[in-house]
């Protein structure tokens, strides 16, 4: 008779969940037990950088990743990162050991007490099976839910089930296959391609779900189709549209008057694969302006009921995007080049200013890098210099949870081994998940890290200056050098403070993980 363990192996085999993330606690330990050859588990030391590596690797594989936690404090210390998978709508199944089931009920030390509600409401799915012999079937819900709905989802198992033999019925699960299709009715694409095609000036505004989704080169394709100006959404985690083009209007801000008066004198606005809106600073006004029209596609339920105005289709907006390109009438124009010229940067004047930095990394790395950004109070000056042209080249935290850059930045490049990998984060952001460089080294992962160092919180205090709340602590952080943390993790590391020393390091072959610290100037978001 097999065991819980053997079904549950063969189960994650089958469905290429082969590569865990974790950090086991011993209650953990029986369900590692006896892993077959085909998995590969990448140990990370603090469970916040565990889930920040399986973010990035299931945004760069596009595939459900299985993670690995402790009981209640494990799953507790993941939480932050867990965030930033929320919204970037990340399926990873969240695995945990729990007590055994003698024990469950006096509370025995790592019991995992009402452990369906500890990751609520950050888990769109979370469960425990009622008995050994329901353990394959909660872990199968488990996966299903996080490939269906795009979110992580949480499962806490008693180790003693993993050892207990099932009889036949368990096994029905390894066969079965759950499939999602979210195609709109003909008399909805009706209506809405007579809606774009009837627009005077229309516009575009693109999510970070079109670049997960792998429709990069299709929505340029509509856009120009259309001739539309064209935005992404605010607080972008992806970037579905080439930065330079000719047509892209920039990053929408963050609040709800400037997003207004962005988007004055279109009488369309469609907003494909984003939410309506991410709004951060709390700038009131109008949601839109007179006499504009706003239609939302979104596969996202959730996101489609929430939006404070506008009409909204849930669908596959890639199903959407072709019947636009086939049922609308073209727009194009001669309009010479397709991208823009990149503006001369900004020097800095004590130290480097991160727009030189920005051009040196456009200068020096291949055109199709996937940069892992986390470094907030250079939004600007990043947009401004760097020239994105390909699908999966930018990942930033979803949520605005720190700790995402370093760990991400290594799953991203373990995900895809065949783009050039660069994480640039900020010395007060690199500091929540600074274990990753282990990580890193220890799995010789070819990634580069970027490590702008300015001293402060430069996001804080520019929040400060909105808030009025300028004489606050708390928002420098002096005397850190990451080019000795680094090589204590194993990563090689330089420090760099001219530009030429910038561009001889970044030139550099490597072959593994390394860190090229760059003191720059303190910039702010806009």
């Amino acid at each position: 008779m097999p065991t819980a363990r053997r079904i549950a192996h063969e189960f994650l085999e089958r469905r290429g969940l082969t590569t865990i993330f974790g950090n086991p606690g011993s209650n953990e330990l029986p369900f590692l037990a006896d892993l077959p050859g085909a998995f590969r588990y990448v140990l990370g030391l603090h469970e916040g950088v565990v889930v920040g590596m399986a973010d990035g690797y299931a945004q760069a594989t596009g595939r459900p990743v299985l993670v690995n936690l402790h009981a209640a404090a494990g799953s507790g210390n993941a939480m932050g990162a867990l965030t930033n998978a929320v919204y970037s709508r990340s399926p990873l199944v969240l695995t945990a050991g729990q007590q055994v089931r003698p024990a469950m009920g006096m509370e025995a030390m790592l019991s995992n007490v009402d452990a369906t509600q500890l990751m609520r409401p950050l888990a769109g799915w979370a469960g425990e099976p009622s008995c050994a012999a329901d353990v394959p079937r909660s872990l199968a819900q488990a996966v299903f839910e996080a490939e269906l709905r795009r979110c992580p989802t949480y499962l806490s198992v008693p180790y003693d089930d993993w050892d207990t033999e099932l009889d036949a019925n368990a096994s029905a699960t390894l066969d079965r296959e759950v499939r999602r299709g979210l195609v709109p009715a003909a008399d909805q694409l009706d209506a809405l391609v007579e809606q774009v095609g009837a627009a005077r000036n229309p516009a575009l505004v693109l999510g970070g779900d079109l670049d997960s989704a792998g429709l990069f080169d299709r929505a340029v394709a509509l856009a120009e189709h259309l001739e539309a100006p064209t935005w992404v959404a605010p607080s972008p985690f992806r970037l579905p549209f080439p930065n330079r083009h000719r047509l892209f209007r920039g990053v929408l801000p963050a609040g709800i008057a400037s997003i207004s008066s962005a988007l004055e004198g279109h009488d369309l606005v469609l907003v494909l694969g984003a939410p309506v809106f991410r709004y951060h600073q709390y700038v009131p006004g109008r949601y839109l302006p007179e006499g504009t029209r706003l239609v939302q596609v979104t596969d996202d339920a959730g996101a489609a009921a929430r939006a404070p105005m506008g009409e909204a289709l849930v669908a596959d907006p890639g199903v959407v995007l072709e019947a636009l390109l086939a049922r609308t009438g073209s727009r194009a124009v001669e309009a010479g080049a397709r991208f823009v010229p990149n503006p001369e940067p900004l020097r800095g004047e004590d130290k480097l200013h991160p727009e030189q930095v920005f051009a040196t990394l456009r200068e020096t790395q291949p055109a199709d890098t996937s940069y892992v950004v986390e470094s907030t109070s250079t939004n600007s000056a990043w947009w401004r210099q760097m020239d994105l042209r390909h699908g999966s080249s930018y990942f930033f935290p979803a949520s605005g949870g720190l700790g995402f850059g370093l760990p991400a930045a290594v799953g991203v490049a373990m995900g895809r081994p065949d783009r050039p990998v660069v994480g640039v984060v900020g010395d007060g952001s690199a500091n929540y998940g600074i274990t990753a460089l282990w990580t890193a080294a220890h799995y010789r992962v070819p990634v580069t890290f970027v490590i702008l160092r300015n001293g402060a919180y430069g996001a804080l205090q520019w929040f400060g200056t909105l808030l009025g709340t300028e004489d606050v602590p708390g928002t420098e952080i002096p005397g850190l050098d990451f080019a000795r943390i680094a090589e204590g993790y194993g990563v090689p590391a330089t420090t760099v403070t001219d530009l030429d020393d910038l561009h001889i390091q970044l030139k550099a072959a490597t072959d593994g993980p390394r860190l090229i610290q760059v003191d720059t100037q303190l910039t702010t978001p806009e």
